[in-house]
């Protein structure tokens, strides 16, 4: 295997069959060791979290393979903590795609004099960041991703449509559990031109309450696997 690049949860290695794996890492994104998915820097270490991630990555797969969404998930293997993948180009450097249901964390920091905490927003709303950590993510608008030529104005309406789609499997499934997502962080490519989740859905890129207390990453991977 060759390395192609080393991100902040995760490794990714080239395979002789075209495909890609995804070696996931115990680090999560935090900020002075408190977890927080809308921060764009490891700050904490959790001992097995990579592992959990994954496990909670393979159920949200599958879940989103029986209601006919394509992604780029092909196998996995929890003693190894990797995930074999279809190869997916990435548009631009990187792009994370956020879909909130409810408004908090960086959204509050940035419009909190136009709405309180805790506001439900209907239907989601979906926002696009760069992944650019000098320059702290920064946000672009669906005519920008056009305008600077990083994706066509369709592929930008077929992602949108997928991150509301997906984003209200895992909503519905939490809520079985009785938890309450708030906001979940994708990545998207696209593969023979068609635009296709990649990467994960883990514990660590969601934020989720039960009982109006938010739950850990940890915690969250077990409700999920141990219904």
């Amino acid at each position: 295997m060759k390395k192609i690049y080393e991100g902040k949860t995760k490794d990714v290695f080239s395979l002789d069959n075209g495909n890609v794996l995804l070696k996931f890492k115990d680090d999560c994104t935090g900020k002075d060791g408190v977890f927080d998915p809308g921060e764009n820097t490891v700050g904490l270490k959790i001992d097995g979290i990579g592992k959990e991630n994954l496990k909670t990555s393979i159920y949200y797969f599958e879940l989103l393979k029986k209601a006919g969404i394509k992604t780029h998930y092909v196998s996995a293997n929890i003693d190894e903590a990797t995930m074999e993948v279809l190869p997916g180009k990435v548009f631009g450097h990187g792009l994370e795609v956020i879909c909130r249901l409810v408004a908090t964390g960086s959204f509050i920091r940035r419009y909190g004099e136009y709405i309180a905490d805790g506001t439900v927003l209907e239907g989601g709303y979906v926002e696009c960041t760069f992944k650019n950590d000098e320059k702290g993510d920064p946000l672009v608008t669906g005519e920008g991703l056009v305008a600077l030529g990083i994706m066509s104005a369709e592929m930008f309406e077929s992602l949108k449509a997928q991150t509301l789609a997906i984003t209200k499997i895992v909503a519905d499934d939490l809520k079985t559990i009785g938890l309450d997502l708030w906001d979940i962080k994708f990545e998207f490519g696209y593969n023979n031109g068609e635009v296709i989740l990649i990467d994960e859905i883990a514990s660590g890129n969601m934020r989720v309450y039960k009982d109006g207390v938010i739950v850990t990453p940890v915690e969250l991977t077990k409700f999920i696997l141990n219904r």
